[in-house]
């Protein structure tokens, strides 16, 4: 019998500062500007995941909150659980992942980053979540 093929699960951390700028990252293997995030580790509560990752990738301390939405990628399989967070200590900096650590407004989020990842900050402002949205790695679908 053939395994069956299985999802890859990862996180993103929606972060607002209280200017209401989110925290972004320029990836270093793509140059994509997203809201921090990856992979979640198989034991790993999600909530203790995206801490993890947005702490890895940008130094900042977040406690998770509520869920944003569920982001599947179609052609790849990988599904993101979006949790907005909020800050509990730290400045952005780079990091192995990410050239660039910092907050931008939600303006220069629209211009930066792919529809993809944008979503899930403009649905992070939104009180009628959670969402379940579908794309193909830049565009929804």
């Amino acid at each position: 019998m053939t395994e069956a093929p299985r999802h890859s699960v990862s996180v993103t951390g929606v972060v607002f500062n209280d200017d209401g700028q989110v925290l972004a990252i320029e990836r270093d293997d793509d140059g994509r500007w997203v809201p921090p995030g990856g992979v979640l580790e198989l034991h790993e509560d999600p909530r203790d995941g995206v801490a993890r990752e947005v702490f890895e990738e940008t130094g900042v301390k977040v406690r998770p909150g509520r869920l944003v939405g569920i982001y599947k990628n179609m052609p790849l399989g990988v599904v993101s659980m979006a949790i907005a967070c909020t800050v509990e200590s730290g400045e952005p900096q780079p990091s192995n992942e990410a050239k660039v650590a910092r907050w931008i407004s939600v303006d220069e989020a629209r211009q930066r980053m792919p529809e993809a990842r944008l979503v899930r900050v403009l649905d992070a402002l939104r009180d009628d979540g959670p969402f379940i949205r579908c794309h193909d790695g830049t565009n929804l679908v």
